[in-house]
C-alpha cells in the first residue's frame, strides 16, 4: 500500500491521498481517498517523503471536516496518550494528574481522560494556562517542583493515577496515592515505595491497532480531540522543522508539506 501522495509529514505521522493499495486491504482504503497513518521512522520506513509505504493496519481514513495538514498531527501523540490513560485502568469519577499538559501527548491525555469520565489536574506554565484550561483540565496548577504538593492540596490522599507526559519522573510520585499508578512515555520506571506502580507505554505496541487509530480519528472528527499545528515547512526547510522540535516547548506539531 502506498499512502499517500501530496503528503504532509511530521516524522511518525502522515496524511494525504492514497495512491495505490495492495491485495486484501480494507475496502474503505481506496486510491484517491484521503487518509492518515502512523509510520515507524527507521531508515527508509518513516514518513518524511512524498510517497510512503505503510501497513494497511496503520492507515485510517482522514477525519472529515479537517484539512490534511491539521489531520497529520493526530496519531503519534494521540495513540501514546490513549495508551497512557488506558494503562491506569481507572473508573469514571477518579482523579488523575497530567504533567507536560501543554504538549501534544499531555494535551490529548487531558481530553481522553475527560472523555473517559475522569477528573484532571494538570500542570502549566503561566503562558500555557489558558491553553490547558481550554483543553478541559478541571484544575490547572503551576508546573515545577511544587506541583505534587499543590495536587495534594486538592486531593489530600493523592490522585489515583498520573500521566507523566512531561517526563518529570520520580519527582512527580508524591502526587499519587499509595498503591496508585504512573504512566510514563519514555520507558521510565521509578521508586515503587508505597506500592506505586510505574507503567511505561511504548508506541510500537499499538502502531497497527486499527481499532484504536479509528477511534482517535472519530474523536478528532467530532471535535473531542483538539489538533494543533505549530507551523508548516516545505521540504527545503526540514532542518529548521527538526530544530524546532529538538528545542522543545512546541505547542502543536511542526508539519512538512510536500
Amino acid at each position: 500500500m502506498n499512502p499517500p501522495s501530496d503528503v504532509y509529514v511530521v516524522g511518525w505521522e502522515i496524511a494525504g491521498t492514497i495512491d495505490e493499495v495492495g491485495t486484501g486491504v480494507r475496502p474503505e482504503l481506496t486510491p484517491g481517498a484521503e487518509a492518515i497513518a502512523i509510520t515507524e521512522p527507521k531508515l527508509d520506513l518513516g514518513g518524511q517523503a512524498q510517497y510512503v509505504l505503510a501497513p494497511a493496519e496503520s492507515v485510517v481514513l482522514a477525519p472529515q471536516g479537517v484539512d490534511l495538514t491539521t489531520a497529520s498531527t493526530l496519531l503519534m501523540a494521540a495513540i501514546t496518550a490513549l495508551m497512557a490513560v488506558e494503562a491506569l485502568d481507572l473508573t469514571p469519577g477518579a482523579t488523575i494528574a497530567v504533567t507536560g499538559a501543554a504538549g501534544g501527548i499531555g494535551g490529548y491525555a487531558i481530553q481522553l481522560a475527560k472523555a473517559a469520565g475522569l477528573t484532571v489536574i494538570a500542570d502549566a506554565a503561566d503562558k500555557d494556562r489558558d491553553l490547558v484550561e481550554s483543553l478541559g483540565a478541571d484544575h490547572v496548577l503551576p508546573r515545577g517542583d511544587g506541583f505534587p504538593a499543590a495536587v495534594r492540596e486538592i486531593r489530600p490522599d493523592g490522585v489515583a493515577g498520573i500521566v507523566d507526559a512531561g517526563s518529570v519522573g520520580d519527582a512527580v510520585a508524591p502526587a499519587v496515592r499509595d498503591g496508585g499508578a504512573i504512566s510514563t512515555v519514555k520507558g521510565f520506571t521509578g521508586d515503587t515505595g508505597r506500592g506505586v506502580r510505574w507503567l511505561p507505554v511504548f508506541i510500537y505496541d499499538r502502531m497497527q491497532d486499527t481499532a484504536a487509530l479509528t477511534r482517535l480519528r472519530d474523536l478528532a472528527e467530532s471535535g473531542t480531540l483538539t489538533l494543533r499545528v505549530a507551523g508548516t515547512y516545505p521540504i527545503e526547510q526540514v532542518a529548521e522543522a527538526h530544530r524546532v522540535i529538538e528545542e522543545g516547548g512546541v505547542r502543536g506539531r511542526p508539519v512538512l508539506v510536500f
